[in-house]
């Protein structure tokens, strides 16, 4: 544990640098380009994640680093620092103060460290394996919800959405047929954080990578929380889907997001 601290030090000390640029820039118009129809990234991101790289890698070279926008080596294997410079890049675009900068340490794909930072309004969320969630010192832990009907729920719509619509709308319409309501704000990494805060109860989504939910992952579950694929089997960074709950509610989700 107190091996990690100085990790977990050092992922603040980069996400604080790198939110300050990204502040400075916020309101600025941006030059954005498309890695897909609808995937976007901005000078901004690749300006955060070359500070975050740089600053990281300065303070513990001997950690390799794996970025969205810059990628590297196999983060699977060995001790990586796996980083989305901006999460939420559509709503930083649009200047919409909802994105994050998402940090975790993993060890052979399993997240000891995250830090998960939005640069606007200053929380930042941070765990260590086996220590607990925190939001700006204050400790978090996921909702007591157990009526599903008193839940509010999140979700997120893939990149490719157009190709999978049917099945996306399908699960959004069960979901909706049993809960409170659901939102959808556009950032992985800031709705486990909301997750693991207590205020949503079920987060489901496809499509995610590895840099969107490895801090948010280990977040959720030193809160309390249960995060798997959408059949409840095993998830890994690469899943390419989850269903996060507060617990109390997986099971329910599992059937109602079954087609």
């Amino acid at each position: 544990m107190q091996e990690l601290s100085k990790y977990l030090d050092g992922a603040q000390k980069a996400a604080n640098i790198s939110s300050e640029m990204i502040k400075k820039n916020f309101y600025n118009k941006h030059n954005i380009v498309h890695k897909g129809t609808v995937d976007l990234v901005t000078e901004v991101d690749l300006a955060s994640e070359k500070i975050l790289k740089e600053e990281l890698t300065k303070s513990f070279p001997e950690i390799k680093f794996y970025g969205e926008e810059g990628g590297g080596e196999d983060w699977r294997n060995g001790d990586f620092w796996i980083v989305d410079p901006i999460d939420g890049t559509t709503n930083f675009a649009n200047r919409l103060p909802h994105f994050s900068i998402s940090i975790a340490l993993c060890h052979d794909g399993v997240p000891l460290v995250g830090v998960i930072k939005n640069p606007i309004n200053n929380e930042t969320y941070y765990s260590i394996k086996e220590g607990g969630a925190f939001c700006n010192e204050e400790k978090i832990h996921v909702s007591n919800t157990s009526d599903i009907n008193n839940a509010l729920a999140v979700t997120g719509f893939p990149y490719n959405r157009r190709e999978h619509i049917d099945e996306i709308t399908t699960r959004l319409k069960n979901m909706l047929m049993h809960v409170q309501d659901v939102r959808r704000f556009g950032s992985a990494a800031l709705d486990l954080c909301y997750l693991s805060k207590g205020i949503y109860s079920i987060y489901w989504e496809k499509n995610l990578k590895p840099w969107d939910i490895a801090a948010g992952q280990l977040l959720l579950e030193e809160a309390g929380g249960k995060i798997t694929r959408y059949d409840g089997s095993k998830m890994e960074l690469d899943s390419l889907e989850l269903l996060a709950t507060n617990g109390i509610l997986h099971e329910q989700s599992i059937e109602i997001l079954k087609l």
